[in-house]
């Protein structure tokens, strides 16, 4: 019985040291970071322009 939890021990300890998956994880994470950096940016833009092309379409109304 000590034997099987001296072996089932050592597996889980080689598990939680293998760090092949946190890279993914951090990629993962950056991605998120800038999709919501870009998302929140492109808001902002469109309300921009809107408001560029509202004011263009009132000084040719006025003019008209």
């Amino acid at each position: 019985m000590k034997n099987r939890l001296l072996m089932l021990s050592v597996k889980i300890q080689t598990l939680l040291m293998h760090e092949e998956g946190q890279d993914l994880i951090e990629y993962a994470l950056v991605l998120s970071l800038i999709a919501f950096a870009a998302v929140a940016t492109m808001k902002t833009l469109a309300l921009d322009i809107n408001t560029a092309y509202a004011n263009i379409g009132a000084a040719l109304a006025a003019n008209t």
